[in-house]
């Protein structure tokens, strides 16, 4: 029976109205989209810390920088955030399975990943949809082939990642414009590298034993305007909103120590190609990803670093 004393909220999405003093260039045109202003080869600053939530075996933090717009206004230049990525994980585990449970001579991965409603301009509803539920099977095949799993016999250990900021697919103009169609999905590629690496963190963090520590990268080939042609290049770390086009992007778990890729995620596809653009293989788009992964890694390594002093001195 409904509940006829509950006023229930609107079916669909809501954005609340924005009042701003800065006058934003119309979006059909798309000359106020933002560019991308670091060098193809660098990647994004990452910001990362473990042991956020006490009550947890494990936790962490990630962040990474947003890349800035600006907009005209009427008193000078104002920047305004177009992309970012903001998650959080905690682990819980490892704990005996219930008795009911079979026997299990491993320990039992479980992952979750969900986006918080606010986390991206179309708000999200409260049940895990089919982006959420890939995203946790890559996760889950990504940290499987580094937890040691044969030292916890009959027991389970839960990884829950919550994105509290998203990248967005696609410049947020083209939400009103003709790209929203036939957009693709490009800012989950680097939501998954993100949980690869927050999640390895937390799972150090929580004292579980790995064969090494992994890290998420991303690499896309991506296609823009050079004068009065169109060029394809490699980048890391891409940001849809700064790019006009995006061909293909390729998502790698890496474990630095062993050299081994634990997950490999590719979308998109490269050709063919105009005769005046340089072509790019596959191969090329996982090796730049891995060169991507690497610098993940050195910012793990020195987070991890920076918990273990802190509990030596405590």
């Amino acid at each position: 029976m409904a509940d006829r004393r509950r006023i229930n909220g609107p079916t669909g999405g809501t954005s609340a109205p924005v009042f701003s003093k800065y006058v934003i260039k119309s979006p059909e045109d798309g000359s106020d989209r933002p560019s991308r202003t670091r060098p193809g080869n660098v990647p994004r600053k990452m910001f990362l810390k473990t042991g956020v939530t006490p009550s947890a075996s494990g936790s962490a933090y990630l962040e990474l920088e947003a890349s800035k717009q600006s907009l005209t206004s009427t008193r000078g230049l104002a920047s305004l955030s177009t992309s970012g990525l903001k998650l959080t994980c905690t682990v819980h585990g490892p704990r005996p399975l219930p008795k009911s449970a079979p026997f299990s001579p491993h320990i039992i991965l479980s992952t979750h990943v969900k986006y918080a409603p606010f986390a991206t301009r179309k708000r999200r509803g409260y049940i895990r949809d089919s982006t959420e539920r890939d995203l946790g099977v890559h996760l889950e095949t990504a940290l499987r082939g580094v937890i040691i799993g044969d030292r916890w016999p009959k027991s389970g250990v839960d990884v829950i990642i919550t994105i509290l900021e998203g990248e967005e697919d696609q410049w947020w103009g083209d939400d009103r414009g003709r790209a929203a169609a036939g957009a693709e999905e490009w800012g989950m590629m680097s939501v998954l590298s993100g949980c690869v690496t927050v999640a390895s963190a937390a799972i150090v963090d929580a004292g579980i034993d790995c064969v090494d520590v992994v890290s998420g990268g991303v690499a896309a080939i991506i296609r823009e305007p050079k004068g009065s042609l169109m060029s394809t290049m490699l980048v890391l770390d891409p940001v849809p909103s700064e790019h006009q086009e995006i061909l293909a992007a390729c998502v790698v778990a890496y474990l630095p120590g062993r050299d081994e890729i634990t997950d490999l995620w590719v979308r998109g596809e490269i050709g063919p190609l105009r005769s005046s653009e340089k072509s790019f293989s596959y191969e090329d788009l996982a090796n730049n990803a891995v060169q991507a992964a690497l610098g993940s890694h050195r910012v793990l390594v020195g987070a991890l670093k920076e918990t273990a002093e802190m509990k030596m001195h405590h």
